[in-house]
């Protein structure tokens, strides 16, 4: 069975393994393994609970990712929740006291993902009646 994958559905796929690079960067920069290059993370400074947090959604988000390539219609759904989600926890750090500069890239990836599933197209494509 073959299965005519759009455009969009694979710029959103390709956001979500952009998101699990941008997390498991984070994960490490928790750790201490890499330095932090933008601005200061404040928050969690280092804790290996943050860093457990963040490796989770490195690997949310390689499960997003395989959802949208394979077009599975909850796909749609878990990339909404999960945008949010990871928009909160970015705010909840910035709330903390890291800077806006270490969190932008991972900001700008789920944001992409949660404008780009809410557009009416990106609905159709899912079977989701708007």
């Amino acid at each position: 069975m073959t299965t005519n994958r759009p455009l969009g559905v694979t710029f959103i796929a390709f956001l979500a393994i952009l998101g699990a690079v941008n997390a498991f960067i984070v994960t490490l920069q928790y750790l201490h393994i890499l330095p932090v290059y933008v601005g200061q993370v404040a928050f969690y400074t280092f804790s290996l609970i943050g860093a457990f947090f963040w490796v989770l959604i490195t690997f949310f988000f390689l499960w997003l990712f395989r959802m949208l390539w394979e077009m599975q219609p909850q796909g749609w759904m878990f990339a909404i929740i999960f945008s949010g989600l990871t928009l909160l926890f970015d705010l909840i750090a910035i709330i903390g006291g890291t800077s806006w500069e270490a969190l932008i890239a991972g900001i700008i990836v789920s944001a992409l993902i949660l404008i780009y599933c809410l557009l009416p197209g990106t609905k159709n494509v899912f079977g989701i009646p708007e």
